[in-house]
């Protein structure tokens, strides 16, 4: 039998997966809202997969490409806020009842992206999250290798305790601001720098989107996860490669 379109795409099983509990018509909108996020996420997921592994293996043209993939993919998790804030408050109120306390603080896949990038402050709800925190992150394989090509990396930031928070290292700042100073001697280097920066803003306006969203819909009333508008103004500041920020302020 001839391969079909929905079969390949498994589009009935895919359809079915949208589940509404209440009879509001804006309810298949959120659930549809973050079903979709939660894919790209699983794709980001498997992008930042291969990136570490072509980090590893030196071979850093090929991790720009992959870098500016995932930028892509969150860039269009931020323009899907636009479609959500489509639905009122009112709207929503109407059927918040239904979720309980399910959150999108819960999501493994969010969590287990951010620790792929470096950041390893948050909650680690499911194992994926774990297993993703026991290996090193994007800047910690970053740093590798800038090491091996022979940036003069601080011997604590090659070998440390993957799993714990990271902590900003002037050594590390002084080793990346040397590649902007001379970026013509170190341009991979610096190519890797710059698309770094390019994801983290990417992942910097995604939250801040999420913020104003989440802002528009609900106030400052707790999510129904226990979190809400004051928790999430509280991440923007974050950075997963913050060396590569305040270097700029010494250029």
């Amino acid at each position: 039998m001839a391969m079909t379109y929905g079969d390949y795409l498994a589009l009935p099983t895919l359809f079915d997966a949208q589940r509404p509990i209440s009879d509001h018509p804006d309810e298949p909108l959120f659930i549809a809202m973050h079903q979709t996020q939660e894919l790209w996420m699983k794709q980001g997921i498997h992008e930042l997969t291969q990136a570490l592994a072509l980090l590893r293996a030196d071979r850093l043209p090929e991790v720009y490409k992959v870098l500016a993939r995932v930028s892509r993919i969150q860039a269009v998790m931020t323009l899907s806020w636009d479609v959500l804030t489509t639905m009122t408050t009112t709207d929503y109120m109407r059927f918040r009842n239904v979720l309980g306390s399910s959150s999108g603080f819960q999501s493994d896949q969010f969590r287990t992206a951010e620790v792929m990038m470096g950041f390893r402050d948050g909650p680690r709800h499911g194992p994926q999250t774990r297993a993703a925190a026991a290996q090193p992150s994007l800047w910690d394989e970053a740093n590798m290798a800038a090491a091996r090509a022979g940036l003069p990396m601080p011997a604590a930031a090659l070998a440390r305790d993957w799993s714990a928070p990271y902590t900003p290292d002037p050594a590390v700042e002084a080793a990346w601001a040397t590649v902007y100073r001379e970026e013509q001697a170190w341009w991979p280097l610096y190519q890797l720098a710059e698309k770094l920066v390019d994801l983290d803003e990417a992942f910097a306006t995604w939250r801040h989107k999420h913020v104003l969203t989440v802002s528009r819909i609900i106030g400052h009333k707790r999510g129904t996860g226990g979190t809400g508008v004051h928790y999430l103004e509280s991440t923007l500041p974050r950075r997963a490669f913050p060396e590569l920020w305040s270097l700029r302020t010494s250029l």
